[in-house]
C-alpha cells in the first residue's frame, strides 16, 4: 500500500528544482486534504543534505576526486541509496521509493501512540495535552545525547530519520508533523523570533512547550506558555507569536532551509531552491503574516535579484508592514534586516532609522538570559556597525555627512534609550564599559550645533505621547507607503519655531524646551527685516515698537502685531490662521496679509528640529549633558553604566522605584549618581567626583 496519492507518486523522481516546485505547488493547491508535512520536509532536508553536507565531505576528502563521487563519502549510512547526483549538475534525482521508506519510517516511530489512541474510547478531534506530550517524548528520547545547538542542517525530518539529529525548531516541527500523522488537525507552530512552540485546541487558545531553548538547560516541556513575567519577554514576543496554519508551516519549512556550507560559503543551488519556493508561498499570499519569511526573502534577493520581482527593499518594507499590522509592531528582526540592508548600501540615515526603530520594539520588553542572540545582535550594531559608520563618514568634511544631520543624532539617542529600557525591570543588568566607551566615542562626533538642535522630551512629560505611539504602532503601514515606515515611532518633526505644545497639554503653556525665544520676541523678530525698530521701546519699553505709523501696537502682553484684530488676540508667529481673525479696514488687511504669506514662506525654508521622546531613567538622565557644548564624557559613562539594581533594605528596587523615597544612590567605581527625580521624571547625574 503506498504513503501518496497518484498526483504524488507521478511528480517523482525529482530531478531539478523546477521538479520540487511542482510538489509544492501540488501540495499547496490541494483542496481535498492540507499539505502533508513530513513528505515535504524530508524532501528539502534530503536535497539540502546532499547538496552541503556532502560536498563538505567530498572536498575536505579529497580536493582532486569528481563531483559526481561525492555520493560515496556519507557519515549516515543511507545517504548513498538516498540521491544519485545528476550527470547534468549538481542537483540529486529524489526517488520515490526513498521517500517512501523514510516516511514510513517516521510512521512507525509514532505506532506506540497509535496503538495507545486505539485502546482508548475518546474520538476527540482535537489533540490533549497528553497526546501533545507523549508525541514530544517519543522525539526527544530518540535523539542523540548530545546538543547541537550551533549545528546548522538539523532543522528537517530527514536530518532525524537518518541521524537521530534535531535542533529546537526540528523537535517542535516534528511533533506538529506526528500530531498531523495521527488525524489531529489543531496541533500548529507558534513562532518567535529565537523560539517555538505548539498551539492546540479547539480554540487554539491552549498552548504547551515541546522542545529547549538555548543550551537546554532547563526541560519545559509539558508546561503551558502562561502569561506572566517570563511571556513578557522577547523570547515570547509579549503574547505575539506568528501563529501558524498548514501553509504557514510549510513556510516555516522553507525558511528553515540553509543554504550554509561554512561560515563564509553558501550553496548556490540550496539557495536559488529555497528562493523560488519562497516567491511560490508569497504568490499564494501565505507570506503575508510571516515577517521573518519576508526577511528571509528579502535577503536572497538581495544577494541574486529575480528580474521582474519585487526588490529586496520593498520586501523588507513588507515584512516591517506585517509586523506592524499583525503584532502589534513587537517583532525587532524586520528592523534589523532592513537596517542591515541599507547598511550595506551605504544608505546610513536610514539605517540609523531602521535600527532605531528596532530598539523601539526592544525597548517593550524586559531582558531575560534567554535573549542572548537578540542581545549579540544590538551589541553588534552598537559596537561594530556604528562605530564603523562614524569612522566612515568623519574621514571627510562634507555637508552632507550625517554628522550634520541632527535628525541621525536623534536616533542614535533613540536607539540607545530602547536599550536602556529594555534593561529596566529585568534581572540582569546590560549595559557595561563595553557599551559606554562606543556611545561617548559616537556622540562626540556631532558638534554642538547639530547636537542642540534635537528636542528632548520625557516620557512622563508626554501623557498622551506613549497612547499615540501605541495607536501609530498598531495602524502603522496601512498607508501603503514606504515612505512612512521609517518614521513611525519617536522620530517626529517639528519645525524651528513652530508653537510646540507640552505633550498635548492645552493648559495656556507656551515654555517649551527646545522653543528659544517667546512668542513676543518671535513677532519682533518675524518684523525686524520690514520695520525700523523704536529705540524708545527698546531702551525702556514704552510706546510702539516700530517707528512707522502703519506698525501695529502690541497687545498687553507685547505679542500683538496688528491693532485690527477685533478679538484683541496675539497674532500667530509666523503662521497663518484661517478665519480666526477678522480685518476691520481693507487696506490693513492687505498689509497683514501680506505680512502672513511673507511669514508662511520663511517657515517653509526654515530648518525642521527632529523630537524624540525618552523613556528610560538613564537616558533622561542624560538629557542635559547630551545638549552640551562640552561633553562630559565621564559622566556620561557613568550613567549608561550605573547599576540597574540597588540593594535597599533587602529588597532589589528597579530604576523610578528608587526616586520614591526623594533620592537613591547609586554606585560605581570612580563615581557616584544621585537620583532625584522631580515631576518631569528628569534625573541629573552628578560630576565625578575628584579624590
Amino acid at each position: 500500500m503506498t504513503e501518496f496519492c497518484d498526483d504524488v507518486i507521478k511528480l517523482f523522481p525529482l530531478r531539478a528544482i523546477p521538479d520540487v516546485i511542482k510538489l509544492f505547488r501540488q501540495q499547496l493547491n490541494n483542496r481535498e486534504e492540507e499539505p502533508d508535512l513530513t513528505l515535504l520536509s524530508i524532501v528539502t532536508g534530503l536535497i539540502e543534505h546532499s547538496l552541503t553536507t556532502k560536498v563538505l565531505e567530498s572536498t575536505s576528502s579529497s580536493s582532486s576526486s569528481s563531483h559526481n563521487n561525492n555520493n560515496n563519502n556519507n557519515n549516515n549510512g543511507e545517504g548513498g541509496k538516498n540521491a544519485t547526483a545528476d550527470p547534468a549538475g549538481n542537483f540529486p534525482v529524489i526517488r520515490y521509493d526513498t521517500v517512501e521508506g523514510l516516511y514510513k519510517r517516521f510512521k512507525s516511530v509514532l505506532a506506540p501512540i497509535e496503538k495507545l489512541l486505539v485502546k482508548t474510547t475518546t474520538d476527540s478531534k482535537f489533540a490533549s495535552r497528553e497526546i501533545i506530550k507523549k508525541v514530544s517524548d517519543i522525539i526527544w528520547n530518540s535523539l542523540l545525547r548530545s546538543s547541537y545547538k550551533d549545528r546548522a542542517h538539523l532543522q528537517s525530518l530527514y536530518s532525524y530519520l537518518c541521524g537521530n539529529k534535531l535542533d529546537c525548531f526540528g523537535v517542535a516541527f516534528a511533533v506538529v508533523a506526528g500530531c498531523q500523522m495521527l488525524g489531529y488537525r489543531d496541533v500548529h507552530l507558534a513562532i518567535s523570533e529565537d523560539h517555538v512552540w505548539v498551539v492546540f485546541g479547539k480554540t487554539g487558545d491552549e498552548t504547551i512547550e515541546v522542545t529547549w531553548h538555548g543550551k537546554g538547560a532547563e526541560d519545559k516541556r509539558g508546561q503551558s506558555v502562561a502569561p506572566g513575567i517570563e511571556s513578557q519577554t522577547w523570547l515570547y514576543v509579549a503574547g505575539n507569536p506568528v501563529v501558524c496554519n498548514r501553509y504557514m508551516e510549510v513556510a516555516a519549512i522553507v525558511s528553515a532551509i540553509n543554504p550554509s556550507l561554512t561560515a563564509t560559503s553558501a550553496c548556490l543551488e540550496v539557495a536559488d531552491l529555497q528562493q523560488q519556493l519562497l516567491w511560490l508561498l508569497h504568490d499564494m499570499g501565505h507570506l503575508k503574516k510571516y515577517p521573518m519569511a519576508l526577511g528571509c526573502l528579502g535577503e536572497l534577493e538581495e544577494v541574486e535579484p529575480t528580474p521582474g520581482r519585487k526588490s529586496c527593499e520593498e520586501l523588507y518594507n513588507e515584512s516591517v508592514r506585517s509586523s506592524q499590522m499583525f503584532y502589534r509592531n513587537h517583532h525587532v528582526y524586520p528592523y534589523t534586516y532592513q537596517g542591515g540592508y541599507y547598511y550595506r548600501k551605504n544608505m546610513y540615515r536610514e539605517a540609523f532609522a531602521s535600527w532605531a526603530d528596532s530598539s523601539d520594539v526592544i525597548r517593550l520588553y524586559n531582558y531575560s538570559r534567554d535573549d542572548e542572540e537578540i542581545y549579540k545582535e544590538f551589541l553588534d550594531i552598537a559596537n561594530e556597525l556604528i562605530p564603523q559608520v562614524m569612522k566612515l563618514e568623519s574621514s571627510g568634511h562634507s555637508a552632507k555627512s550625517i554628522l550634520r544631520d541632527s535628525s541621525c543624532f536623534a536616533n542614535l539617542l533613540r536607539f540607545y534609550d530602547g536599550i536602556c529600557k529594555w534593561e529596566e525591570g529585568s534581572q540582569t543588568p546590560i549595559l557595561h564599559i563595553g557599551w559606554a566607551k562606543p556611545l561617548v566615542a559616537t556622540i562626540a562626533k556631532f558638534d554642538h550645533d547639530i547636537r542642540s538642535q534635537v528636542i528632548i522630551k520625557c516620557a512622563d512629560q508626554e501623557p498622551q505621547a506613549q497612547t499615540a505611539l501605541q495607536h501609530g504602532q498598531e495602524n502603522g503601514g496601512k498607508n501603503g507607503t514606504d515612505d512612512t515606515v521609517h518614521h513611525h515611532n519617536n522620530n517626529n518633526i517639528a519645525k524651528a519655531d513652530a508653537n510646540v505644545t507640552n505633550g498635548g497639554r492645552t493648559n495656556g503653556s507656551t515654555s517649551v524646551k527646545g522653543n528659544s525665544l517667546p512668542k513676543s520676541l518671535e513677532a519682533l523678530v518675524g518684523k525686524c527685516g520690514e520695520k525700523l525698530l523704536n529705540p524708545e521701546f527698546l531702551l525702556q519699553g514704552g510706546g510702539q515698537p516700530f517707528t512707522t505709523e502703519e506698525s501695529a501696537e502690541p497687545s498687553s502682553d507685547g505679542e500683538g502685531i496688528c491693532t485690527t484684530v477685533e478679538t484683541n488676540k496675539p497674532a500667530s508667529n509666523g503662521k497663518r490662521d484661517d478665519g480666526a481673525v477678522k480685518i476691520k479696514q481693507d487696506g490693513e488687511a492687505e498689509k497683514c496679509t501680506q505680512i502672513n504669506k511673507r511669514d508662511t514662506n520663511v517657515d517653509d525654508t526654515e530648518p525642521k528640529r527632529p523630537i524624540i521622546v525618552l523613556y528610560s531613567q538613564k537616558m533622561k538622565g542624560l538629557k542635559d549633558l547630551l545638549l552640551t557644548e562640552k561633553l562630559n564624557t565621564n559622566a556620561i559613562s557613568l550613567q549608561i553604566t550605573a547599576q540597574s539594581q540597588v540593594q535597599v533594605g533587602g529588597k532589589k528596587l528597579r530604576g523610578c522605584q528608587t526616586s520614591l523615597g526623594g533620592s537613591g544612590s547609586i554606585g560605581t567605581t570612580g563615581g557616584a549618581i544621585t537620583v532625584n527625580e522631580g515631576i518631569d521624571g528628569n534625573t541629573r547625574p552628578k560630576r565625578a567626583r575628584r579624590e
